[in-house]
């Protein structure tokens, strides 16, 4: 194997530095983290969460910061002929400059961002500079051209930004508005081919048998000739060479595989979580260039939907037994996000199981999750209700917003489809509820609704059909569909708040 064709991979973590953009006190910082936990780890501020510290730190969230680093780039990888420099999450508006150049703009949280950068870097020493910018100064003209309803106690800025509702303060939680590297950010260096997207399709399933299919994307410098391998970790089935001719740009690829005697993926209490790890290798000339591994647990899936005495059900079946989904609402489980370690999550979700949870809802004020938490999830048969990030306000509908929600649904749609938790992805939390029962459509535009139509109606489903057309969509929660009313308990979902405070 030529190890200098492998695609390779240099994390940028170490050696970060931070400062107010207003001031020139440098700080170290930690990559991934935020603003406020490197202010908490250089004694810069008081424990946010003591007493009435909050009132005290909101200054921080209406800051612009800098963050910076030096790295060293090697002519093992200034040589390949791509490196793109990849964020795995900003949070949020951010201008990346690499070596004095500003190479792009960020307004998203919640979407993965790549850089073609071979063209900028240097062998030896590189600089990056991220500058953060607050949300109030980039959003507020529009907030004060477009007034856009929104829940009690919902900031106004939380429509015009793609950032975690949460941190603008909610019902349940203190305001930190935070900036910062939340996800990890690296360097990618690749040549000829590699891939970029790997989908595992099951077209058959029962006792005997398991028909799949790997829906393989693969992006190209040239054309050529590969080959990928597929198999499985523990040998469930004969590895699978296909030789494959590919052409300059994005490729695509269908490579069937079967899995005899299959074992099903069940729901916590309803029985095992057989989980199988699907290796994918991109060849060339006998040379391993790329790898990647998906893992898939496999079962039948339907969001039963028939008239009965009682109007429609809505109930969840996997391997056609329908299943009473226990469970709760998911909300982040820290306010800094870098904070929720694996071990955390574990303690948390082992929990959920050990109270015979079988369903969890993440809830659409906080984040798409980590695939630590999936991973999990998986493994303890905790099934997830997927809110894609809006709640409790309507949004804007002009093209630019449409477009930065259909790449962030896009990139997690792709990124989450393959766990076999995942039963569902709903549009938003309480979003059709606040149109219909909390004055939002007595003292608003009609045309606000036709965006939400838009958003919820035609955008977000039409992403989940073509990325992930196994997995049931939702419009918001609660809905009935705009057929009945959103309290209706003759179908869909309700929130049921009369059970804490209604006579």
């Amino acid at each position: 194997m030529n190890s200098q064709q492998e695609k390779q991979v240099l994390f940028l973590h170490d050696g970060w530095k931070f400062r107010d953009k207003s001031d020139k006190n440098i700080y170290k910082a930690t990559v991934p983290g935020c603003v406020h936990t490197d202010l908490l780890n250089n004694d810069l501020i008081n424990d946010p969460f003591y007493r009435d510290n909050e009132s005290t730190l909101q200054w921080i969230g209406e800051k612009d910061w800098v963050y910076s680093n030096t790295f060293t780039v090697g002519s093992d990888i200034i040589n390949r002929e791509h490196i793109e420099l990849v964020f795995k999450g900003l949070d949020t508006f951010a201008t990346v400059e690499l070596n004095d150049t500003q190479i792009a703009e960020t307004n998203n949280m919640f979407r993965e961002w790549r850089f073609d950068v071979k063209q900028y870097l240097k062998k030896g020493k590189n600089n990056i500079r991220i500058i953060f910018r607050a949300p109030k100064n980039v959003v507020a003209p529009e907030t004060a051209s477009l007034r856009l309803p929104t829940g009690p106690n919902v900031d106004p800025l939380c429509p015009f930004t793609r950032k975690a509702h949460y941190h603008f303060g909610w019902d349940w939680g203190p305001r930190f508005i935070t900036s910062g590297i939340w996800k990890p950010v690296f360097l990618e260096a690749w040549d000829t081919a590699k891939i970029t997207d790997v989908q595992i399709i099951q077209n058959q399933l029962n006792p005997k048998i398991a028909k799949l299919a790997a829906h393989i994307k693969l992006s190209a410098s040239r054309d050529t000739v590969v080959s990928i391998i597929i198999r499985d970790s523990n040998g469930a089935f004969a590895p699978v060479n296909t030789p494959l001719k590919i052409n300059k740009g994005i490729n695509k690829a269908s490579i069937e595989f079967s899995i005899t005697n299959p074992e099903l993926w069940w729901p916590n209490g309803f029985g095992v979580q057989a989980l199988y790890t699907i290796h994918v290798y991109l060849l060339q000339n006998g040379d391993q260039i790329d790898s990647t591994e998906q893992r898939i647990g496999l079962r039948t899936l339907e969001l039963r939907q028939k008239q009965d005495r009682w109007g429609k059900s809505f109930e969840f079946v996997i391997n056609g037994v329908p299943f009473f989904a226990k469970g709760g609402n998911w909300i982040p489980a820290d306010n800094f996000l870098n904070r929720v370690t694996k071990e955390r999550y574990e303690n948390l979700l082992r929990s959920c199981k050990n109270a015979n949870m079988n369903m969890l809802r993440i809830w659409g004020g906080g984040i798409y999750e980590q695939d630590v938490f999936y991973d999990l999830c998986d493994e303890m048969g905790i099934c997830i209700w997927q809110d894609f990030m809006f709640s409790c306000a309507m949004y804007p509908g002009h093209p630019d917003f449409l477009e930065n929600v259909r790449q962030e649904a896009v990139y997690q749609v792709r990124r989450l489809r393959n766990h076999p938790c995942l039963v569902l992805w709903c549009g938003n939390n309480e979003v059709e509820q606040g149109w219909f029962h909390w004055g939002w459509k007595e003292k608003s535009d009609p045309e606000i609704f036709e965006h939400y139509k838009q958003l919820f109606y035609s955008l977000l489903p039409e992403v989940c059909k073509a990325h992930d057309p196994a997995t049931p969509y939702w419009p918001s929660s609660p809905s009935s569909l705009l057929e009945e009313d959103t309290d209706s308990q003759n179908m869909g979902d309700i929130h049921y708040w009369g059970v804490w405070h209604k006579n």
